[in-house]
């Protein structure tokens, strides 16, 4: 029986254009591949271990042709809509009290103060969790396992009794050897709000 719902944040709620952004990426470096430094020092971003500070002076300092502005609005690209259809649907799960729910994204500061600022109902979206992770604040990020077994822990709850939705299936399969239920949510097919439709077996 599930008691907890654990949503991810980017295509779950807010909509992204990862190949545009990374197509936009390429261009502003001007380069054929992101080199795995570059990777790796954005990972270490999206977990809070540099600052956003850090973070633009590396760009700057590795691509003299790019301004600030340039690192954050290429950097912010990848962030689109946010349907509110999607919103009514998770003040409905709020309302009904029969679960708990959690949000668990790999986000970074750059990008939660962009959708702070262009999403105006990010407030309510955001009141109706009992709990909201993202991995710059917990130096923590997905598909680690000690991130699900923070959030397992720290809310004392029971693996089996957890749904967790995510559109990455690196982190899916990560959730599901801790014995976690999952829904590998499709961006281009999927919607949230049918969850309870999609997996009806386990609700």
């Amino acid at each position: 029986m599930i008691k907890t719902i654990i949503f991810d944040f980017g295509n779950v709620f807010i909509n992204l254009d990862i190949p545009g952004a990374i197509a936009k990426t390429y261009k502003k470096l001007e380069v054929k591949e992101i080199p795995e430094e570059i990777t790796a020092f954005n990972g270490l971003y999206e977990q809070g271990l540099i600052s956003t500070e850090e973070f633009i002076e590396f760009y700057l300092e590795n691509f003299p042709n790019l301004s600030k502005e340039d690192v954050i609005n290429t950097w912010n690209y990848i962030l689109k809509d946010f349907p509110e259809h999607r919103l009514d649907f998770l003040k409905e799960i709020k309302a009904s009290k029969k679960y708990k729910l959690i949000l668990l994204s790999n986000t970074n500061d750059l990008h939660i103060n962009w959708i702070k600022e262009n999403v105006p109902y990010y407030n309510d979206f955001k009141a109706c969790f009992d709990a909201f992770y993202l991995s710059h604040e917990i130096n923590l990020s997905k598909p680690n396992n000690d991130i699900y077994e923070f959030v397992l822990n720290t809310n004392t709850l029971k693996a089996n009794e957890c749904i967790f939705i995510d559109d990455n299936k690196d982190n899916i399969e990560s959730a599901k050897k801790l014995g976690i239920n999952t829904w590998h949510l499709n961006p281009e097919t999927d919607d949230v709000s049918q969850l309870f439709k999609i997996n009806n077996n386990l609700f």
